[in-house]
């Protein structure tokens, strides 16, 4: 039988109405027992044990997995709600005995305490049984995840909820290091962009007198022009590949950097460069058997979009310790471990430079993958969005189609998508969510048909338009907003610079720590030496080791970084991806904090060794 405090709270959660959560949120505080806000395998047992019921591991391992739908190994508060919410009607086809065995047992005492059927529960809705249940949504979306905004940025973010509310910890707040959202670290906006855009959304205020006052000049003239191609202004539609006169800039832009031609016809205006990416994977991905050759480590949006798509990733590995080089050697072998395993590669991907390894690709590097994918008839995605950010002297920035463009008549029809943000570089606008792609060599009828899937998204967001635009398209020389954006701009590239540098040398101080040199981007991704009592203590909690780390640098010092299981990595290495984007009091106070946490980490589980 259920406590006496259990019973209580399952009849307050009977009486309720479905939208209280007061009532579920203290049941599931029941089973909290530890107060973590997750409710672990060896808690469920103990609890359903103190109900009376004699319940197999098994059929609690079963059951925590059904109601677990993100797969981290334990239940939060709004699955644990989900679950109670469909207790009359979520699967009646249950997935494996274990769980049905379970989930009896766990309905057999809620009719014990509560004195009714559980098909009354009043809080799973009178009427049929629910239509969207887990076992009825689409399979790849639950199998898909997203390390950046996953378990370990959601716990982040309640323990700053829990902090404003005045819960006491070792620290007054979470650093927030596991994206690159510059804006949301104190990162400042260029002022020049912003007037601009203001000026946009408002177009009334042109015609005000008081506007000369409070803009300069050719702020006001740059936002008149705009205006006038942009018929009905920032709230309406445009075409659907993006306003004509902006891709013509993006053209533009392509044709000073490569010294090659570029064609607006050929580019494709995007909510961000993930939109991009989104579509020609959607393109790319016809059936199961289909793969694209992705790098380990990765940008978990590829892995994620392939396995929405029903698809399969195929990694090549980046050399660490020759700084997270590429190597031709490694994709043939990846390539032909791939066709073995019966599957189709159509396309391959880089980053550059790399997120999350900051390396950037010389042009020797990148001519070998395009003969590579030429020879193998692989479509190149080039996803460089991080192109400003380089920081390295003497590895600039070079782009995939200046090198194809630089290997002959022979490559004149290579097919190549190349990517560009205004959320990276200097600009940082992320959640303007501006971008976009180019097309090279894509055969026409296939054009035709990015072009309808764009269609069936109307049309890219304005406000993002029109900061890759004005990224694109600075203020001229001499005029009024220069000196002030010269001066924005190169303060940000400098903080950035030495933040980067900084970060890789505390690091490297470290012992059991390594770090490469951060050559572009805005992430370090530092390898982990663990003591084998941490990578013991995380195998018997069902983590991975290098999430055990984080979720202890997380609880302990206050900062959220991503594992590097996140990203991928080579077997048998831990990593984390960690940005230095904070302000530079706040990183110094972020690497204060993982110095100490480090040095605590080891001698626990030096101490659990002995």
């Amino acid at each position: 039988m259920a406590s006496p405090d259990i019973a209580a709270e399952l009849r307050s959660l009977i009486a309720s109405s479905p939208r209280d959560h007061g009532p579920c949120r203290k049941l599931f505080d029941r089973f909290d027992l530890d107060g973590t806000g997750k409710i672990s395998e060896s808690e469920l047992q103990e609890v359903l044990h103190s109900w009376g019921e004699e319940v197999a591991e098994h059929e609690v391992r079963a059951l925590l997995k059904e109601i677990d739908t993100d797969g981290d190994g334990e239940i939060d508060y709004e699955e644990f709600r989900n679950f109670m919410l469909n207790l009359s009607s979520a699967n009646r086809n249950h997935s494996t005995a274990g769980y049905q065995a379970a989930y009896e047992k766990w309905t057999a005492v809620m009719h014990e305490v509560v004195g009714t059927r559980i098909s009354t529960f009043p809080m799973s809705g009178a009427g049929p049984a629910k239509i969207m249940v887990r076992s009825t949504i689409n399979p790849c979306i639950q199998k898909m995840r997203y390390a950046v905004r996953g378990e370990l940025a959601m716990m982040a973010e309640r323990i700053s909820n829990e902090l404003e509310l005045g819960q006491k910890r070792n620290f007054d707040e979470v650093l927030f290091c596991n994206i690159g959202n510059p804006h949301s670290v104190g990162g400042m906006p260029i002022t020049f962009y912003r007037q601009v855009l203001a000026l946009c959304d408002c177009p009334g205020l042109l015609g005000d007198p008081k506007t000369a006052s409070l803009f300069p000049d050719d702020v006001i003239e740059r936002a008149r022009k705009l205006t006038l191609e942009i018929p009905g202004g920032t709230g309406a539609y445009s075409h659907s590949q993006g306003l004509l006169s902006i891709r013509k800039d993006v053209a533009d832009f392509i044709e000073t950097r490569d010294g090659d031609a570029a064609f607006p016809n050929d580019i494709f205006l995007t909510n961000g460069a993930s939109a991009g990416i989104t579509m020609m994977l959607q393109i790319l991905l016809a059936s199961p058997q289909d793969a694209i050759l992705i790098p380990i480590p990765q940008y978990p949006i590829y892995a994620a979009l392939i396995e929405m798509l029903d698809a399969k990733a195929v990694g090549y590995e980046l050399d660490e310790d020759a700084g997270w080089s590429l190597s031709v050697r490694e994709l043939e072998r990846s390539l032909v471990k791939s066709r073995a395993r019966g599957l189709n590669p159509r396309a391959m991907v880089i980053i550059n430079p790399g997120n999350p390894t900051g390396q950037t690709m010389d042009e020797q590097t990148l001519k070998g993958v395009v003969a590579f994918c030429k020879r193998n008839r692989l479509v190149l995605l080039a996803d460089e969005v991080y192109q400003e950010n380089v920081y390295a002297t003497g590895k600039p920035f070079i782009s995939a189609k200046r090198v194809v463009r630089s290997m002959g008549v022979e490559y004149a029809g290579f097919e190549l998508v190349s990517f560009h943000s205004t959320s990276k570089g200097m600009i940082g606008e992320c959640g303007r969510r501006g971008g976009y792609m180019e097309l090279c060599g894509v055969a026409p009828e296939v054009q035709a048909e990015l072009f309808k899937l764009a269609c069936v998204g109307l049309c890219p967001n304005l406000d993002g338009q029109l900061m890759m635009h004005l990224m694109l398209r600075p203020p001229e020389v001499g005029g009024a907003s220069f000196s002030q954006f010269e001066a924005e701009r190169q303060q940000i590239f400098d903080s950035l610079k030495h933040k980067a540098a900084r970060t890789v040398e505390v690091l490297n101080s470290l012992d059991g720590v390594s770090c490469t040199a951060v050559e572009g981007a805005m992430y370090v991704f530092p390898r982990i030496t663990l003591p084998k009592a941490a990578i013991a203590a995380a195998e018997q909690i069902g983590k991975a080791p290098d999430m055990h780390y984080c979720l202890s640098l997380l609880n302990e010092a206050g900062i959220c970084a991503v594992p590097g299981s996140g990203f991928g990595q080579k077997a048998g290495t831990w990593h984390l991806r960690m940005t230095f984007l904070p302000d530079e009091e706040k990183l110094e106070q972020a690497l204060e904090r993982f110095s100490m946490h480090h040095v605590a980490f080891l001698a626990r589980y030096a101490e659990a060794a002995a």
